[in-house]
């Protein structure tokens, strides 16, 4: 990802923060010669590895998982973004941008296909996501339809070999013209750019241009 040294972020902890939060992510590999893209949400494992290891599982019938045994692939977070007007500014020689942030993993993927390693994975997602619930659903793995779902998925670690962060958030621009831009996305109806005004009043006041 390219990722001019103004937006860089290279906290690791808080990229491990932000995969968490934004844990639905895209996994991109090479098949049939092919970049292919498969939507899928990730557990991260904090400590496994020097930057973490990811977990999940894919589909049985998904042909993605037939070509990523050995293969370094890519995964993708994405978090809030949105459109920002070279009028809020009030300055000339300005254009239009877009203030995003994203996290990108990069690693080797190794399949896990054994029943009891894949009941672990499918019980640490339930458990996982149903942590907020009002009544957290209990996950039954000794029905004869867990069976048949556990036996539907392929499962995969990835241990994370580079991590990248990006939080484009208007580093580039004079404080006086970021404040600007933080009003106005403040008053947006729109939660990701209302999100994004929060994370720019979180910049220090010196980082930047």
């Amino acid at each position: 990802m390219y990722i001019p040294t103004a937006f860089a972020e290279p906290d690791q902890g808080k990229l491990h923060d932000f995969i968490e939060a934004h844990a639905f992510g895209l996994l991109v590999s090479m098949h049939d010669d092919e970049p292919f893209a498969t939507h899928l949400p990730f557990l991260l494992e904090r400590d496994a590895g020097q930057h973490g290891t990811l977990v999940g599982h894919i589909a049985r019938a998904n042909p993605h998982w037939h070509d990523l045994e050995g293969q370094r692939v890519l995964a993708v977070f994405s978090g809030p973004h949105t459109y920002v007007s070279p009028t809020w500014y009030q300055a000339e020689h300005v254009v239009p941008t877009w203030n995003y942030v994203a996290v990108h993993a990069y690693g080797i993927v190794r399949l896990l296909d054994d029943i009891d390693v894949l009941t672990d994975i499918l019980s640490a997602f339930v458990t996982t996501f149903e942590r907020g619930m009002p009544k957290p659903w209990p996950l039954d793995t000794g029905t004869d339809y867990f069976q048949k779902v556990v036996r539907g998925i392929v499962g995969f670690r990835i241990e994370v070999s580079r991590l990248e962060g990006k939080w484009k958030l208007n580093q580039n621009q004079p404080p006086e013209r970021r404040k600007k831009v933080v009003q106005a996305l403040a008053r947006s109806d729109d939660q990701d750019a209302r999100d994004i005004a929060r994370l720019m009043d979180r910049i220090p006041e010196g980082e930047g241009r």
